[in-house]
């Protein structure tokens, strides 16, 4: 594998402004997939939190927290993936694919939007968890769902635009530095919890792949532990 990523020019023909990578081969492709099924699991989480904090019974503060628990740990995990693609993937794809600075820039101002929303729900979900108050939680699932709704846009962009760039101008290696980024903030006894919502609703290809991806005695913690664990934790959360 080349130790340094020059630019050179476009070929004759190609788009104006446009450089190609030179060190991004058929064998140091990044895994562009990975983030497909992380997006999904914001989706859905995100989507559901509205209902469940609707349902729950005025001055039950035990419920709300349960709730408020859960949303918290959502949003700090989308706060750093997208710091994750602000620090190390934004500034790679300016410097390689010029021509599309206008998209990363659109990027960037969408994940602003985003940024304040959680911004928000970040004084918000701490006055609904200790009151239960009815229209504290219409609060909360009101602006989650302004939240959803700019990242659903935001996601969909990202995967049909951006992540095709990624394949083409981004390595393995560098690619991989954003997942390690993610990993590194999770708390280690929710590990196990983190990957049952990313598995929930991979295919049964992304499931294998993602699991390969562990050491054996990961994987045998998932399969005796992680599974019924995520489970609970389901229920736990869901539970009307």
């Amino acid at each position: 594998m080349p130790t340094c990523y020059g630019l050179q020019p476009a070929t004759t023909g190609s788009q104006p402004g446009r450089a190609t990578l030179t060190g991004v081969t058929a064998d140091n492709k990044p895994a562009i997939w990975e983030m497909v099924v992380v997006h999904r699991m914001f989706r859905r989480e995100l989507k559901l939190a509205p209902g469940l904090i609707r349902q729950v019974p005025a001055g039950d503060t035990a419920r709300a927290g349960t709730l408020a628990a859960h949303v918290e740990e959502v949003l700090e995990g989308l706060h750093h993936h997208h710091e994750a693609e602000d620090k190390l993937l934004w500034p790679l794809l300016l410097r390689r694919v010029a021509f599309e600075a206008e998209l990363v820039n659109t990027m960037e101002a969408q994940h602003e939007r985003v940024a304040a929303h959680i911004e928000t729900l970040g004084r918000l979900v701490p006055a609904w968890r200790a009151s239960a108050a009815p229209q504290d939680g219409e609060r909360v699932a009101a602006t989650v769902e302004l939240l959803h709704g700019e990242l659903v846009v935001h996601l969909d962009q990202e995967e049909e635009r951006i992540l095709p760039l990624v394949s083409e101008h981004v390595t393995k290696e560098e690619w991989d530095r954003l997942a390690e980024y993610g990993r590194s903030h999770l708390s280690k006894d929710r590990l196990l919890v983190q990957l049952g919502a990313l598995l929930e609703d991979a295919t049964d290809w992304e499931r294998r792949e993602f699991l390969s991806l562990l050491p054996l005695p990961a994987r045998v913690l998932w399969s005796l532990v992680g599974k019924r664990q995520y489970r609970k934790e389901v229920v736990r959360v869901r539970a009307a």
